[in-house]
């Protein structure tokens, strides 16, 4: 190379240099990755509603759920409960129930009581994660009303509501979520490292021990037990509608386990087919149990199992591998028919959905296959027994906070307003007694049990 071309080469480099390290250019690259960073911030905005959306359409599931597996006299009661507690517990959470769980000082005494008070109210993601987390306290609210179907009263069941919202979830949500709004709200379990994604106890377990409670204080449904002690099968009026309430939930599980990642990232993929692998292994291996047991493949069993894998897999659905899914939905789909069997038959308590299986022992185990399977904490990763024992820590403490205030509230609301109908009330029907109309206008059978 000649001495000519290494001087046009130098100035050229100069020139370059020049341009590059120009105002113009550097706004330029600084507005480029402004917009980069706008444009994810937006991804997670719309993911994250679009994953609240789904999360609300499971409402509409768990009527479905309930209506089907309960008598047709009760219907418009079932119909009447999941749409007023979360109406109830939208308005509540969002006075006060979020800002005790996400403020800046959250727990007994948060400083943070108003809606977004405390936090900035032009950040277009504080509102979205209100809504999102709305959707997830609704959920632990609306658990219990399938295991106290068919003889509570309406206007009991709203206070209940209120209550759980306002107060009851969103404490022991701030003592394992605190700071995923804002990193100064860390929560004592979180602290501790317990690892809860989705909600298997947050969600799951806190609204199954209240479903416990309320049934407990509640009593059997007339007819549920004869002289002899024995329970006798009060059957749902329409299976075929149960299981479109299931399949609704399974669907909108899509929403609760993926969404949870509240980023739109490549995670979202991961988490589905964990999910997805542990409802179908749930209820392939429900439907299996209940066979040897009951010597048929009954129906309500396989789909409480595919409730039983997803509830499961809710806790641990980032961090496990798709074969541990498989075998953390297959142990959720043992222990949903062993639970349900169990809870009738020995404690004699009467759950008419099998909800208190479902989500409270369910999302103990969910809670608990974190500290075995997770692949980087868990035991059998090599990560020994602290991470178990912390989440063994985590479900006990959801056990006794949520049993132990459900058991009072539902005492005290027992003593004051009424928490139960009257035996005439519950042999007519709910939508009569308390609603005034009828489910099936025209075709409804009544019956005294």
């Amino acid at each position: 190379m000649n001495k000519r071309k290494i001087r046009i080469l130098i100035v050229a480099a100069f020139f370059v240099g020049l341009i590059l390290s120009s105002p113009i250019f550097a706004a330029e690259s600084a507005e480029t990755e402004v917009t980069v960073d706008k444009l994810q911030d937006n991804i997670n905005i719309v993911w994250t509603c679009v994953a609240a959306f789904l999360v609300f359409f499971m409402q509409a599931g768990f009527a479905m759920v309930e209506a089907g597996f309960t008598r047709a006299k009760n219907a418009v009661n079932i119909l009447m409960k999941n749409l007023m507690d979360f109406s109830v517990g939208t308005l509540a959470f969002f006075l006060i129930g979020f800002g005790l769980m996400f403020g800046k000082t959250n727990g007994f005494f948060g400083t943070t009581l108003f809606g977004l008070s405390g936090v900035e109210p032009g950040a277009d993601w504080n509102w979205t994660f209100l809504i999102f987390q709305t959707v997830f306290a609704a959920t632990a609210a609306t658990i219990v009303s399938g295991a106290m179907a068919e003889r509570t009263k309406f206007i009991g069941y709203l206070v209940y509501s209120f209550f759980i919202s306002l107060l009851i979830y969103p404490i022991f949500g701030s003592w394992a979520w605190g700071s995923l709004l804002d990193a100064g709200g860390n929560g004592w379990l979180e602290k501790l490292g317990f690892l809860d994604f989705a909600g298997s106890t947050v969600v799951h377990s806190i609204g199954g021990w209240l479903a416990l409670a309320g049934a407990i204080v509640l009593g059997p449904r007339i007819g549920k037990y004869g002289p002899d002690k024995k329970p006798k099968a009060i059957l749902g009026h329409n299976i075929p509608l149960a299981a479109l309430g299931v399949f609704i939930l399974w669907f909108g599980w899509f929403g609760f386990n993926p969404g949870s990642t509240t980023e739109g990232n490549g995670s979202i993929g991961y988490i589905a087919v964990t999910t997805n692998l542990s409802a179908a292994a749930g209820a392939i291996v429900a439907m299996c149990v209940a066979w040897a047991i009951m010597k048929k493949p009954d129906a309500s069993m396989a789909l409480n199992g595919a409730l039983a894998g997803l509830v499961s897999i809710t806790a641990p659905c980032d961090g496990v591998s798709p074969m541990s899914a498989i075998l953390i939905g297959s142990i959720g789909g043992v222990l949903v028919v062993l639970s349900v069997l169990f809870i009738d038959h020995i404690l004699k308590v009467d759950d008419p959905v099998g909800a208190v299986s479902v989500h409270g022992v369910c999302g103990a185990w969910g809670t608990l296959s974190v500290g075995l399977f997770n692949m980087k904490t868990g035991l059998f990763y090599g990560g020994g027994l602290k991470q178990l024992g912390v989440q063994a820590l985590g479900a006990g403490s959801a056990f006794l906070w949520a049993f132990g205030l459900g058991l009072v509230l539902f005492f005290v609301i027992e003593k004051t307003i009424g928490l139960r109908v009257t035996p005439e009330e519950e042999l007519k029907g709910l939508d009569i007694g308390e609603h005034g109309m009828e489910a099936y206008a025209g075709f409804q059978i009544f019956t005294t049990t």
